[in-house]
């Protein structure tokens, strides 16, 4: 994300969690809501951390829905339709 603060190989891995302390509470707290079958919706106003967070679900191979200011109309309805359908796989909703 920062040009200079990463240091290489620049792939998903267990640095995403553990440089910041908010990643290292959410993923002590998520993974025992998904045990327990909650699913979990996130808004953050900066779009870049819906970025860091969609990373974060694919290192957790969590299936996820996204919503931010580019995205359409008819996608976002689609979004909520399939994290709301009964026995839906989404785990995770971010929006921003």
């Amino acid at each position: 994300l920062f040009e200079g603060a990463e240091h290489p190989p620049f792939i998903n891995d267990e640095r995403l969690i553990q440089n910041s302390g908010k990643m290292v509470l959410l993923d002590k707290l998520l993974p025992r809501l998904k045990a327990e079958g909650h699913r979990v919706l996130i808004f953050s106003q900066m779009t870049r951390m819906l970025d860091i967070l969609e990373d974060y679900c694919c290192l957790r191979s969590w299936e996820y829905c996204r919503i931010d200011g580019s995205t359409a109309g008819e996608v976002r309805d689609e979004s909520m339709e399939v994290f709301n359908a009964p026995q839906s796989s989404k785990f995770f909703f971010i929006l921003s």
